[in-house]
């Protein structure tokens, strides 16, 4: 049963690094670059992402079971980043502070939005989507406070910013704000809105793998192995941190989709902000490509494993 789960999710992951390898030999050609790549992102960010997450909540419909999970993962999402933030703080807490927040950002955040979404669509459905979108709020509240404050610490005049606005006004908790509504009244769009949804939010998997293949095409993968500190954030992020909090979420009685959607959420690779923020933050941003890209690399052959290990235990 393991070994035919492994079979299964590894092969929607290698349909998605498919379109990642595509994207990846449209930017060496010039037809598709990082650059126009980049410009793409606030349109995978604000709009598309959106889409999907509206779409999950009212594509299902709703009952006390499906609601109790809903708000079970919403839960287990803010255990999941707090786990997730400790052990990073605690693993990479004497490094050079100019690398470390770069590691300690890696490894606490995974690419809930661009990689677990797809992924939770193609291996579990709508159902997958819908609770991979409640541990997205977790990840906002903690990217914009917690995640600020490790990019800012120790940067000469910095000063930790961050507030309500942050927090409630950004894209993944707005597409909760109205989509949770539609789920809990059971509201049903009517068609000349929904299939727009659908349109947009179908985009979601193949724009954001090609997206990802431009900044995989541009990794110098040959000084990657000069920073041995890099592998210890791949180790951490895609095997231990998934390991621990499938193991914990299963101990308290989660199981099914619901903690296979939490292993995706857990074992995804490092999130893409990752250089958004160092950059925003003047920090290594070198480092941070080359750290999003080699454990995006790595995550072919360990998203199979933990997804399966979470379907067979589950």
């Amino acid at each position: 049963m393991f070994f035919q789960n492994v079979l299964v999710a590894g092969e929607q992951v290698a349909i998605l690094y498919i379109l990642v390898a595509v994207g990846a030999i449209a930017d060496k050609t010039g037809i598709y670059t990082e650059k126009v790549a980049k410009s793409c992102t606030d349109l995978l960010f604000y709009i598309i992402t959106p889409a999907v997450i509206i779409e999950s909540f009212f594509s299902l419909d709703y009952s006390p079971d499906t609601a109790k999970r809903l708000f079970t993962a919403m839960a287990c999402g803010l255990v999941l980043h707090i786990v997730s933030a400790t052990i990073s703080s605690i693993v990479f807490n004497r490094c050079d502070a100019d690398k470390s927040c770069i590691y300690k950002y890696a490894c606490a955040y995974g690419n809930c939005g661009y990689m677990a979404l797809p992924l939770a669509q193609a291996v579990l459905g709508s159902e997958g989507v819908f609770y991979c979108s409640a541990v997205i709020i977790s990840f906002q509240i903690f990217s914009f406070t917690h995640g600020i404050y490790v990019m800012n610490k120790g940067r000469e005049g910095a000063k930790v910013t961050f507030g309500i606005k942050q927090l409630i006004l950004n894209p993944g908790v707005l597409s909760v704000i109205v989509g949770l509504p539609l789920f809990l009244l059971s509201v049903k769009l009517p068609n000349i809105l929904s299939s727009p949804i659908h349109y947009i939010a179908s985009l979601n998997t193949p724009v954001a793998m090609l997206i990802f293949g431009t900044y995989i095409a541009n990794t110098r993968f040959k000084t990657v192995f000069k920073d041995w500190r890099i592998f210890c954030v791949a180790l951490v992020k895609l095997i231990i941190l998934p390991l621990v909090l499938m193991a914990g979420f299963r101990l308290v009685g989660i199981k099914g989709s619901l903690l296979a959607a939490l292993t995706i959420s857990a074992g995804a690779p490092t999130a893409n902000n990752t250089v958004m923020f160092a950059a925003k933050y003047d920090r290594n941003t070198g480092l941070a490509s080359q750290t999003v890209a080699v454990v995006s690399f790595i995550s072919i052959i360990t998203l199979p494993v933990m997804i399966a290990l979470a379907q067979t235990v589950g």
